[in-house]
């Protein structure tokens, strides 16, 4: 038993107890098929949440967004986002970030793929305004696993009550943002 068993063990308690109707969570296959599409490996833990916890429709506020599927999933939206982004003169969605899920108004809760501990990213597009899009990138987590701890402690700066609290964290500007965005990858 290690601290990631114990993490996606406790995300799955409270994934059930937040949602009766999970969806069934996705066997090896269907996790191939979904890199396959998107070109490059899940963040291991990632993997995992999809295949030991549920398809999605777990997490904070709006939850986490299936993996694939006939609605908007992980595969489709990061596959929509990367071909605005090809097509457009300046690039505003890094290869290798997927989305988790949205927070609406065009935001996004995102994991790198290509960081180690799978930083968690939020975009939000507000701050555009018709500059730079390396504006809109922020840094909510080092990894993935602390910002699920954060969400499993009610102490994220998406709890409704943050506002009111002196100790929650909030995302800071993302420092790779503007290389990442540049180099287009």
């Amino acid at each position: 038993m290690n601290d990631m068993d114990d993490l996606v063990r406790s995300v799955a308690v409270r994934a059930a107890s937040d949602n009766a109707s999970l969806p069934a969570p996705l066997d090896d296959a269907r996790i191939a098929e979904a890199e396959a599409e998107l070109g490059f490996a899940l963040h291991p833990l990632l993997v995992r949440l999809y295949r030991e916890v549920a398809d999605g429709g777990f997490g904070p506020d709006y939850r986490l967004l299936p993996l694939s599927g006939p609605d908007c999933g992980v595969t489709g939206e990061y596959l929509t986002l990367r071909a605005a982004a090809a097509a457009a003169e300046h690039s505003d969605w890094p290869e290798g970030v997927v989305p988790i899920l949205t927070w609406g108004c065009g935001m996004y809760a995102g994991v790198d793929c290509r960081s180690e501990d799978g930083q968690v990213l939020l975009f939000d597009p507000n701050p555009y305004g018709g500059g730079s899009w390396e504006r809109c990138w922020f840094l909510d987590s080092a990894g993935l696993a602390g910002w699920l701890e954060t969400w499993l402690a009610g102490a994220g700066w998406f709890e409704e009550d943050a506002h009111e609290r002196d100790d929650v964290a909030e995302p800071e500007p993302w420092d790779e943002a503007g290389s990442r965005l540049s180099a287009g990858v």
